[in-house]
């Protein structure tokens, strides 16, 4: 039992340490917007999305792999899920996810995750109405995922994720490690979680649109006019973040339950914040929730006046054929400011 519990108390330090590693902007210049990859930050999960982000403590299912790696092997099945969401300014959102629980002690997961921006013409000042060419971004992260239960009231885990940014011929790729961790208390099934996401190196965008041909010396008429240059590109940070929460059952029994989270996010591109969120349940069928994300972000353009994250909104669905699989779907409703609203829709099969 002693070495069980030096195992959880250096978990939690390792975490904590890591969080006192980020750059505190009440010391430091600000650094809102300046990462790269800022699609791995856009939430995953139905579920999740509704409950206000609050999600590090409250997740133990298949989304787990995006928000808390070392809760995957606390879910009572496996499962696998489709979320898709209609993202800003016409872009779109989807993720996958897999969950495979061996035996209730060791689970892995995989995902993938992608950010479509669409395709749009090429023109030119010479060729305003278009060249006949279209050019195309998109971002897409895989996630590998393994976690294990340490005792029946512990568990860690970790991810290991390749990370591609294109536009157009240029593209930057990366790799990112998440780690998280999950202990679940006696009290009301309360749970604290603590999770690390995307510490890896920097993204440099290269490609044949960056390659020119130059002139090294124009003063000399016999130099050569056609040597062929690489223009080199700034390397951009990945969006480094800390989560740590609690959520806890206030309610559970075979009518009803009701579930209360909050989560304290420590980005590294952008200030500190609270989200908060719940969820009422009737006889493990249907589900309603509600949230609210990035309560007292306070630095730079997003300021308490003009933050754009704010109220979430959602139901759920869930349906079991005993013996077979559970069938759920899920959906969020997010309110996002100057760019309107969102809506996320999370279908889920558990086998």
């Amino acid at each position: 039992m002693e070495m069980k519990n030096l195992l959880i108390r250096r978990g939690c330090l390792l975490l904590a340490l890591a969080a006192g590693m980020l750059p505190s902007p009440a010391h430091a210049q600000s650094k809102v917007g300046t990462t790269a990859a800022q699609f791995l930050g856009i939430a995953v999960g139905g579920r999740a999305v509704a409950m206000g982000g609050a999600y590090v403590a409250s997740n133990q299912d298949v989304s787990s792999i995006y928000w808390n790696p070392g809760a995957i092997v606390q879910a009572d099945r496996s499962e696998f899920s489709f979320v898709n969401t209609d993202w800003l300014v016409g872009t779109k959102f989807r993720w996958f996810g897999l969950l495979v629980n061996f035996d209730g002690e060791n689970a892995i997961g995989a995902s993938v995750t992608q950010l479509d921006y669409g395709q749009e013409d090429v023109t030119t000042v010479t060729s305003p109405e278009g060249t006949g060419e279209q050019w195309s971004a998109a971002d897409l992260a895989v996630a590998l995922t393994y976690s294990r239960r340490l005792t029946d009231k512990f568990s860690i885990g970790g991810s290991v994720k390749f990370v591609n940014q294109r536009i157009w011929n240029e593209s930057a790729t990366g790799i990112t490690f998440d780690v998280g961790l999950l202990f679940v208390t006696d009290f009301n099934n309360m749970r604290i979680g603590m999770s690390m996401s995307n510490f890896g190196g920097d993204l440099t965008l290269s490609g044949k649109d960056l390659l020119n041909r130059v002139d090294i010396d124009p003063n000399n008429a016999g130099s050569n006019k056609t040597l062929v240059a690489d223009l080199k590109t700034d390397p951009w940070p990945m969006p480094l973040l800390f989560r740590v929460g609690v959520a806890m059952d206030v309610v559970k029994n075979d009518e009803m339950s009701a579930t209360i989270a909050i989560d304290a996010l420590r980005p590294n591109d952008n200030t500190e914040s609270v989200n908060v969120g719940g969820e009422v349940g009737w006889r493990n069928m249907l589900f309603v929730r509600g949230g609210y994300r990035s309560l007292f972000a306070r630095e730079g353009p997003f300021t308490k006046d003009t933050q754009q994250e704010g109220l979430t909104l959602g139901a759920g669905l869930q349906y079991r054929v005993e013996g077979f699989a559970s069938l759920s779907v899920n959906y969020a409703f997010q309110k996002f400011g100057l760019f309107g609203n969102l809506n996320t829709i999370a279908l889920s099969i558990g086998f």
